[in-house]
């Protein structure tokens, strides 16, 4: 590729992903949904539906397991029209150096990790918000799968105000983006 093509990946860098500022949970954190997760991995901890020994926890409360955290942002998908927009559950615009790498032939996608910080639990009640900020991105490297590009970027979750209020987590999560004919 180009240095005028790695110039303008680079440009992206600290900048959020796309135009449609801080994503704001549809729903307060609740029981519910804790208990289909809780279910779904099996996860038997006592301060996640038990009231008695959450109380008695150094949480006092019920809190939501902290790998939820993505969870309770996360689009309600609309299925109609998904293959047309990539697999994209929503509609409106994608992440800008997505849609870059789609552009230069990179339509091949291969998630890396992903990596958690929790600060707090949440508590049942609290709303959610986040904003996900490009990390960076890599010079083109040869993989086994092909010619791509690693992309990080990292995504705030807050409680109260979306912008200003407190940071309860972070995640970083990493992709190749790769071009699939390249592929050995």
């Amino acid at each position: 590729m180009s240095d005028d093509f790695d110039a303008r990946l680079q440009a992206l860098v600290g900048l959020p992903i796309n135009d449609r500022g801080p994503t704001v949970a549809p729903d307060p954190v609740n029981v519910p949904m804790i208990r289909h997760w809780a279910a779904a991995f099996e996860d038997d901890c006592s301060v996640y539906l038990d009231e008695q020994a959450a109380a008695s926890s150094a949480h006092g409360t019920i809190v939501a397991p902290p790998l939820m955290l993505q969870t309770w942002t996360m689009a309600t998908p609309k299925i109609t029209g998904i293959a047309e927009r990539g697999g994209s559950p929503v509609d409106g615009p994608g992440a800008r150096v997505l849609e870059l790498l789609d552009g230069a032939g990179f339509v091949g996608t291969l998630a890396s990790n992903s990596e958690f910080d929790i600060i707090r639990y949440l508590h049942v009640g609290e709303v959610v918000s986040s904003t996900t900020v490009l990390e960076s991105v890599s010079p083109a490297k040869t993989t086994r799968i092909g010619v791509g590009h690693f992309v990080t970027w990292v995504t705030t979750y807050r409680v109260g105000d979306p912008i200003d209020g407190e940071v309860v987590g972070t995640q970083r999560f990493r992709i190749l983006k790769f071009r699939p004919e390249a592929a050995a």
